[in-house]
């Protein structure tokens, strides 16, 4: 199943960056072998300033078609490190293409794009900036991979 992270803005050079790359190959690596990846960006951008609503727009478009949709947002569920590990086999083992994770930009997801996900997920009641969300997303998705591989990185 491949993986899509679609975001709005764009991610300059810096530790961020880096970050994500590094977790990035991790779990190309990790999830090969089981099915998962591999994992790509899509940013986009509205220049033309029409918020949310037009933002959801470029989003819903950089959505593969048939995808499994997971919204990040503040008010949605939390997982655990296994539970969400155990969300993405289920996509990948009713034979689900693609996931597809939203993050939106300053103001979050319009609501019309957020109620078509299957899942909208949260990483706590905190708002985190979407630049540290993309981090903690790719390191979540290394960190399913390796669970599912049976790997020592997730200790309970």
């Amino acid at each position: 199943m491949r993986v899509h992270i679609c975001a709005v803005g764009r991610l300059r050079r810096g530790p961020e960056l880096d970050l994500i790359d590094d977790y990035r190959t991790r779990f190309d690596r990790t999830g090969r072998a089981h099915g998962l990846g591999p994992l790509s960006f899509v940013e986009v951008e509205d220049r033309k300033g029409g918020g949310m609503a037009a933002e959801a727009v470029l989003l819903d478009r950089a959505v593969p078609e048939g995808a499994a949709l997971c919204v990040l947002d503040e008010r949605g569920k939390g997982l655990t490190s296994p539970e969400f590990a155990e969300r993405l086999a289920e996509w990948r083992d009713a034979g689900r293409g693609d996931a597809a994770f939203v993050i939106g930009g300053a103001d979050g997801v319009d609501p019309a794009l957020r109620a078509k996900a299957e899942l909208v997920l949260s990483f706590g009641a905190m708002v985190w900036p979407h630049m540290l969300a993309r981090v903690m997303l790719t390191e979540q998705l290394y960190r399913a991979a390796s669970i599912l591989a049976g790997a020592p990185y997730h200790r309970v």
